[in-house]
């Protein structure tokens, strides 16, 4: 089934999650393991309880999470200027955060920025909440609103065949787009200059334009895991700017 057709054609030139052509050959593959892990990990076994807190998260980050989030991906940027991340998944009981699950990824192939501006190939800095999923292929079982449409997604993939897969699952990260909408839309409310299209999408090996990436297992999870009512959160950056 197709909804969408040619009016949601967006160019991959201008889809900030799509990584340009021929940037692919790094030498990491989908079992490339995090070197640094997250902070506190030696306590914060999957299940282990990890604090009132996020572990490696500072007060400054930790402070624009908003007070009735009880699910949030935290994003470990392994460096600056680094594509290399480790993304990790807590959920909140009582007032106590729990480690869930880890995943070796990649974010934006040249690192992180505070100023995301179209087309720089770094990651925004922040937290963002998490509203919108979809994907080319059906609902896995989704708890976000899932928008599946096989040619939508599919006009922005890059024509490499290692990127063949990257839009199968997709979560919209919060940021200059109109939430309730889906992932593609080309909605930018703070301007297009300022980038746009950026999402939780299937791991290729390699840095992206902007998105952040996690392998499929990861995905599934997350889509099946992250639950509206639980104000889902995405917290995302190098190590030195989330531990401010």
């Amino acid at each position: 089934m197709r909804r969408g057709g040619a009016r949601h054609a967006i160019s991959a030139a201008v889809a900030s999650c799509v990584l340009l052509a021929g940037a692919t050959a790094c030498g990491h593959g989908a079992d490339r393991k995090a070197s640094g892990g997250a902070p506190g990990a030696a306590s914060a076994r999957p299940g282990r309880a990890v604090g009132l807190g996020l572990p490696g998260v500072g007060d400054r980050m930790f402070s624009q999470v908003p007070a009735g989030t009880r699910q949030a991906v935290v994003v470990y940027g392994e460096g600056t200027d680094s594509p290399d991340s480790l993304v990790v998944l807590y959920e909140k009981q009582g007032r106590t955060w729990y480690r869930t699950q880890s995943w070796a990824g990649h974010n934006g192939r040249l690192g992180w920025t505070t100023q995301h501006r179209i087309d720089d190939e770094r990651s925004p800095v922040g937290v963002f909440t998490l509203t919108d999923a979809g994907g080319t292929l059906a609902d896995p079982g989704s708890r976000l609103k899932y928008w599946y449409d096989d040619n939508a997604y599919a006009t922005m993939l890059n024509p490499e065949p290692a990127h063949a897969h990257d839009f199968d699952y997709v979560i919209a990260i919060d940021y200059n787009r109109l939430t309730g909408a889906p992932p593609f839309d080309w909605n930018r409310p703070d301007g297009v200059e300022r980038g746009g299209g950026i999402w939780l999408h299937m791991d290729h090996g390699d840095g992206t334009s902007a998105c952040v990436t996690v392998p499929e297992s990861g995905m599934k999870t997350l889509l099946r895991t992250l639950e509206p009512a639980q104000h889902p959160v995405v917290v995302m950056g190098d190590r030195g700017h989330l531990s401010s």
